[in-house]
């Protein structure tokens, strides 16, 4: 008779509430940390949003446009246009903003040009339009640096006409210029304070601001620009808050003005009045220096628009 093998099924214990919640919080944990990764490294993707040329490409305002070619200390070509205005009193370096490609800029270009009697110079990033390479912080940058050279070498326009004029992410590489090198005045539309502030502001529940790689920091820089500073922002942006705008012009040093676009958002177009108020700005701020004074205009709580970045 053989003896029997089978082993008794040990049965173990349920899980006190205790052992439950230790793993539940690590497999929270551990999602917790998943999330992280991958936004970080998803955050280029998430930041720069450009199209090349392929994908979509407007005509120039007018025929007078003219295609320049840069190139980068790193060989990377940068694609711009140069538009020329008849009889123009400066030059406008137009920084844009994070999507899209400075084609879908022609509108705003014809407007600067008609309404500011300006020449416009606007320019694409790594990675946008024509332009090679792929978008960074110090791309952007570089870039700008790029233009401006041109602007003042080609193009012929002294430094001291040339208005710095960047919306939303393009704040930031004006910003970055206008620290740096002559310029008449600094236009900021739709600006924000920093990346790292913005990311925290879109992932609340994350440590983002102590995260991302890109800074763009424009509340850091600002307070050493030297020449007038106008800011424009929409007090119903919902993109980036209105406050961003408050607390550049706080940082920025006089002269300055803050231009409140009533009732405005992130992406609204263009309308006459923000010209009118800059030329307004610019007028005030050119005649006070011929006097040898320096003005400060305060706060402005006035009615206006904003073109698109």
């Amino acid at each position: 008779m053989s003896a029997n093998t089978t082993k008794p099924i040990v049965r173990k214990p349920p899980l006190t509430w205790k052992q439950k919640g230790i793993r539940y919080g690590l497999l929270l944990a551990g999602a917790y940390l998943g999330v992280i990764i991958v936004l970080m490294a998803l955050e280029n993707f998430l930041l720069f949003r450009p199209m090349k040329a392929a994908e979509e490409w407007l005509q120039p305002p007018n025929r007078r446009v003219q295609d320049v070619e840069l190139r980068l200390e790193d060989g990377t070509p940068i694609h711009g246009w140069w538009c020329p205005q008849e009889g123009a009193r400066g030059a406008v370096l137009y920084c844009h903003g994070n999507a899209g490609n400075l084609s879908h800029r022609a509108g705003a270009i014809a407007v600067w040009q008609q309404l500011m009697n300006q020449s416009v110079f606007i320019f694409d990033y790594p990675g946008y339009g024509k332009s090679g390479g792929k978008p960074s912080e110090a791309g952007c940058y570089a870039a700008g640096q790029a233009a401006y050279d041109w602007l003042t070498t080609v193009g012929g326009v002294p430094a001291e006409q040339i208005l710095l004029h960047g919306g939303s992410l393009g704040g930031a590489v004006a910003v970055n210029l206008a620290v740096r090198i002559p310029h008449r005045a600094l236009v900021l539309v739709k600006a924000f304070t920093s990346i790292p502030d913005m990311a925290q502001r879109q992932y609340p529940w994350l440590p983002a601001k102590w995260l991302v790689r890109n800074k763009f920091d424009n509340l850091g820089k600002i307070g050493q620009c030297p020449k007038p500073i106008f800011i424009a922002h929409g007090d119903q942006d919902g993109l980036v808050p209105y406050s961003h705008a408050q607390l550049l012009f706080q940082a920025a040093k006089a002269p300055k003005q803050l231009l409140t676009l009533k009732g405005q958002d992130h992406n609204d177009p263009l309308e006459p009045d923000f010209f009118s108020a800059l030329q307004e700005f610019l007028d005030r701020v050119e005649a006070e220096a011929s006097r040898g004074k320096q003005v400060a205009i305060p706060l402005a709580e006035r009615e206006g628009y904003s073109p698109a970045n």
